[in-house]
Order: C-alpha cells, then structure tokens, then sequence
C-alpha cells in the first residue's frame, strides 16, 4: 500500500498511517505488534488515536475514512 498524506482536523503520525495500513489488510493488535516490533498496548494506543483523530465509531470505518481521504491505498 503507498502511504499519502491528506489532511485531517488532525494530523495522523507515521506509526498511525502504518497502523491503519495494516488494519486495512485485516490484522489484529497482536499482529500488528509482532509486524512494527511494539507492544499490543502500544498498538492499541495507536489504534485510539486514529479513531479519535479521523472521529472513526470502529477500525472498519477507520480504514474507509482513510481510503475516502486518500491517507492509504
């Protein structure tokens, strides 16, 4: 997936945008972690952080946020 940057009301971080890549392909938390060598809670701070930012109600409607405001492919 190519990565763009779009703006938001606010700015996703690059470990977001990579999170919301892999959420986009279907992993879970765990999967994530082991992918990006973070910790489960990490990715979980990470993955509130997006719901928050995008104003996303669940990861699903994240990634069609993402994918609508171009942030991922």
């Amino acid at each position: 997936m190519r990565v763009k940057k779009a703006e938001t009301s606010q700015t996703l971080t690059d470990r977001e945008i990579i999170t919301l890549q892999y959420l986009a392909k279907g992993y879970e938390n765990k999967e994530i972690a082991d992918t990006i060598f973070v910790s489960t809670h990490t990715v979980k701070a990470h993955v509130s952080a997006i719901l928050r930012k995008l104003n996303a109600r669940n990861r699903t409607h994240a990634v069609y946020i993402a994918m609508k405001l171009k942030i991922i492919d």
